[in-house]
């Protein structure tokens, strides 16, 4: 009825692998170690790692060779190398510095590795495969225990150190000398990689023969399931962690963790984590993680973290959408079909025929599984299933309030019902009057439903009583539409979260009310990732997640306000299907989530928060175009003005895989407040002000701060030429330009004194120039209004002498007209005298020139040649008379003007444009 798929993916804990481009150095570890602080140590071939969680750190090897076994032991990093062995130490600004104990005895070390270091009674002992060189502290001297054969490993055991001499057995050191323990053909003819403690027995671990129980001096085989593995294995090296079990590192198949008893937990090679199958050496750190030194490369393995990731490597069961746990079979519905397999075991998982395709949910309901699919709806049971729905695409399945044989089914295009008929269910009928997408859905009432589409909103739902049909449906607008959102019923109380909040319905009002719980449910770290929300009666909780987080919301046990739990996963580290997020419950410790790759399985009880600390590791500064140097932490405070580029290294020492390190900092002296928070463990400051500065640094692991601030403080000085020295010369400097600057203002404003009474005289100069330029106008003015009333004088006398000798000559006219008589002769005789030319020539001439006397000289001048008549009638053309008037003054016709007119103009050759009035008034 099925198809088997192998699925070739386990359960396994989260691993962190480092590969040599990760921390640039060579691809082969030889050992690792751990100090107070929680570094990492690491025996590379090109010399020590050294990891703090944020950054790696090579110090080369002292004679540039390979670097084989590294051990922390009170604050000094002892490593042992080719012909070489001593310790490394901080300096002051916080690097390691090497000093050789080899230098020491160096003309009595052969040419050897040193594989091993051992701490003991104040005692370091260095093991090469030929010779254990002890050093007492105390004493600063050195015993050296040597030996024909072999030495493969030296072992620290119950406060006492034991060896192996090839061909001869296990040996121990008591009071500086060897001694036998053990000598049977098994121990001695096999290399012994490890000795644990078993009860009341050891366990021997050979490289080759497997292991072997050594009690009361008898040898036996360790007769335990593992030993069968461990016997078809190269065992290069070997651990006995906290709790009892075993770590075993092999040559060609990765590590095996087996149980105090002899169980295989574990099997990690390069096929399912590891980076590499040769396993040099294992080491468990203080938070109980597994490091695993390889042929290339390091790796993490969070053996003891709240999480068991199953990874689908090779994509045969692919995105998880839905998961239960049903009659003992863990089922999985993913985007290529259903899965199955038993609760708890190592099986694979297995095909279910028939439901290839996507699966959207896996609802168990009075002890039924169903599973909504894009093809419909199946019944589910152990491995065989049942389509009950071929309506296409089954978001959800709810119950019926008030009826245990009704089902409702959110669809692709609206809503179903199934029906329990005679034990069996079967699709009944498809709701009419409505047709939208309803993937999630929700009873507040036996016949109202309130659906939620992620485009159209939050829905409400009126139902017919038998549900054929929607009688009428409307949007609450109360709930803002929000891709991603979800509704859940939860503790009686109906629930909508979106990335506009978290709200919380009111049923006497009919609408959504924003609820001040989404002010704890974000933070300034955490963010919206997705609305979904998931019910589990098992424990009575809501389930929510955030950018961060995977929260929880149970009721209240001293208020009706919902308590709320968080449990730190970033959501870059879960890989859940945003939008879609799922889980199960295994038990009431046990969840399973759903991943795009597989599933992931969270230990709740794990979930302890164990304090961080934050170290601030180096700080480094350099000057602008100069070489950086890093600077000790408690001497030197004070820097030159140009030494004000800064750069903080800082550090947390966390492992765990799905753990995230994140950072805040601040500079005071340039800013008081916080950087926003990042994973990125060091930050630079660059041409910083002269002035006072104290660095800090904090951490976050998920939601808790690290219990210290790392701080620095230190000064930049100011520039030379703002020094105290200079700042005094600049005061001097400053006195004796005010002293200058008073002389120059006081010699300026003598000047200003002399220019001003200088500038007063020639005001007062300039005033009476006026003045009398004022007095020589009016004068001008005067004779101006002189002249021209002279000229009008005149002009009214020529034009009276004009009329008058007009008159006379009527007179002159009309007396000639009569007969002759002597009286009229004697008349005519006296109008001959008053028209005589002299007489009105003199008297005109002489009121002519008393207005215009420069007149006459000045044409005389011009045109020599005039005449006297010449000069007549151009006084009478100065004045602006007619030819008409001119006549009777000179006592001739107008006829005889215009002649005389144009000699006049001949004699002053005047061109014909030129007027003669105009150029005669124009002199």
């Amino acid at each position: 009825m099925f198809l088997s798929i192998l699925v070739k993916a386990q359960e396994l804990p989260p691993i962190q692998n480092f590969r040599p481009s990760d921390y640039q150095a060579e691809t082969q570890n030889w050992d690792i170690t751990q100090g107070e602080n929680g570094v990492i140590y690491v025996a590379n071939n090109n010399g020590l790692l050294e990891y703090n969680g944020a950054h790696w750190q090579l110090y080369y090897s002292p004679n540039n060779t390979i670097l084989r076994s590294v051990e922390y032991i009170d604050g000094k990093v002892y490593s042992g190398a080719y012909m070489e062995f001593g310790y490394w130490t901080r300096d002051e600004v916080g690097m390691l510095e090497y000093t050789s104990l080899s230098d020491n005895i160096k003309e009595k070390i052969l040419e050897e590795d040193f594989w091993n270091i051992i701490e003991i009674d104040n005692h370091i002992l260095f093991q090469s495969l030929s010779r254990i060189y002890i050093y007492n502290i105390l004493e600063d001297s050195y015993t050296i225990i040597e030996t024909e054969t072999r030495l493969p490993k030296m072992f620290i055991f119950e406060n006492q150190i034991f060896f192996q001499k090839m061909g001869e057995g296990i040996f121990k050191i008591e009071n500086g000398r060897e001694t036998l323990v053990a000598d049977s053909p098994a121990i001695k003819s096999n290399i012994i990689a490890n000795i644990f403690r078993s009860e009341e027995s050891f366990i021997i671990q050979t490289q080759e023969a497997g292991a072997f129980i050594f009690k009361d001096g008898i040898t036996s085989i360790w007769d335990v399931p593992a030993n069968n593995v461990l016997s078809k294995n190269s065992i290069y090296s070997s651990i006995q962690l906290e709790d009892g079990s075993l770590i075993f590192g092999t040559i060609s198949d990765g590590i095996y963790h087996v149980s105090e008893n002899g169980n295989v937990l574990l099997h990690m090679n390069q096929r399912n984590g590891l980076l590499n199958n040769t396993v040099l050496s294992v080491f468990q750190d203080k938070d109980r993680n597994i490091w695993i030194a390889q042929d290339n490369g390091i790796s993490v393995l969070n053996l003891y973290a709240p999480f068991i990731v199953f990874s689908d490597s090779f994509g045969e069961i692919g995105s998880v959408y839905a998961s239960a746990v049903h009659q003992g079979n863990l089922y999985v519905g993913s985007n290529q079909g259903l899965f199955f397999k038993k609760l708890g075991s190592s099986n694979v998982f297995e095909f279910i025929e028939g439901t290839k395709g996507q699966v959207w949910c896996l609802e168990v309901m009075d002890n039924e599984l169903f599973c909504g699919h894009n093809n419909g709806t199946f019944l589910v049971d152990d491995a065989k299933i049942e389509k009950i729905s071929d309506e296409m695409g089954t978001w959800t399945i709810r119950k019926i309030l008030n009826n245990d044989n009704l089902l409702i089914q959110g669809q692709y295009a609206g809503l179903t019902i199934l029906e329990k008929v005679n034990g069996t269910w079967k699709f009944r009928n498809k709701i009419t009057n409505y047709d939208i997408s309803s993937k999630s859905l929700e009873f507040i009432s036996p016949t109202r439903l309130i659906v939620n589409h992620e485009n159209k909103g939050v829905l409400k739902l009126d139902l017919s009583s038998d549900f054929s049909k929607v009688n009428n449906f409307e949007t609450i607008k109360s709930a803002p539409t929000s891709l991603k959102s979800d509704i859940a019923l939860f503790d009686n109380n109906l629930y909508y979260f979106s990335k506009h909040g978290f709200f919380k319905y009111d049923f006497a009002d009919e609408k959504f009310v924003y609820d001040s719980i989404s002010d704890n449910i974000f933070s300034q770290y955490d963010s919206y990732e997705s609305g979904k929300l998931i019910v589990k009666l098992e424990n009575n909780t809501l389930w929510g997640f955030t950018n961060k987080n995977i929260f929880t919301l149970s009721p209240g046990k001293m208020s009706r306000e919902l308590d709320l739990k968080k449990i730190s996963v970033p959501s870059n580290k879960r890989l859940f299907i945003s939008g879609y997020e799922n889980l199960s419950f295994f038990d009431k410790q046990h969840l399973l989530f759903g991943t795009t790759r597989g599933y992931l399985i969270i230990n709740q009880d794990n979930f302890q928060k164990s304090p961080i600390e934050i170290s601030l590791d180096l700080i480094e500064n350099y000057a602008i175009d100069k070489e950086f140097h890093f600077i000790s932490q408690t001497a030197k405070k004070l820097f030159r003005s140009n030494q004000n580029n800064f750069s903080f290294f800082f550090s947390v020492p966390e492992f765990g895989v799905l753990d995230e390190v994140y950072y805040q900092y601040r500079l005071k002296g340039l800013s008081n407040n916080w950087s926003d928070w990042n994973t990125k463990a060091e930050v630079t400051f660059e041409n910083l002000r002269h002035g006072n500065y104290t660095f800090e640094v904090r951490a976050r692991k998920g939601n808790a701060l690290s219990n210290n601030t790392a701080t620095y403080t230190f000064k930049i000085d100011r520039p030379w030429f703002i020094s105290n020295e200079f700042l005094a010369i600049y005061f001097i400097l400053f006195i004796i330009m005010l002293f200058i600057i008073h002389i120059s203002n006081k010699r300026y404003y003598k000047n200003q004194k002399v220019k001003q009474l200088k500038k007063q005289e020639q005001e007062f100069t300039m005033t009476q120039l006026e003045n009398e330029q004022q007095i020589m106008k009016l004068r001008n003015d005067k004779l101006r209004n002189e002249i021209e009333s002279k000229t009008r004088e005149l002009s009214t006398s020529t034009m009276s002498v004009v009329k008058k000798n007009e008159l006379l000559n009527e007179i002159k006219s009309e007396l000639k007209s009569t007969p002759k008589n002597e009286k009229i002769t004697k008349v005519l005789k006296i109008i001959e005298k008053n028209l005589s030319e002299g007489s009105d020539w003199k008297m005109f001439e002489k009121a002519f020139n008393d207005a215009d006397s420069d007149f006459l000289k000045k044409i005389k001048s011009l045109h020599p040649n005039l005449t006297p008549s010449d000069l007549k009638l151009c006084a009478y053309l100065r004045l602006n008379l007619s030819s008409k008037e001119i006549a009777p003054l000179l006592h001739i016709s107008s006829r005889s003007v215009e002649i005389k007119r144009y000699r006049l103009r001949k004699k002053m050759d005047l061109s014909h444009e030129k007027s003669l009035v105009e150029y005669i008034l124009e002199i």
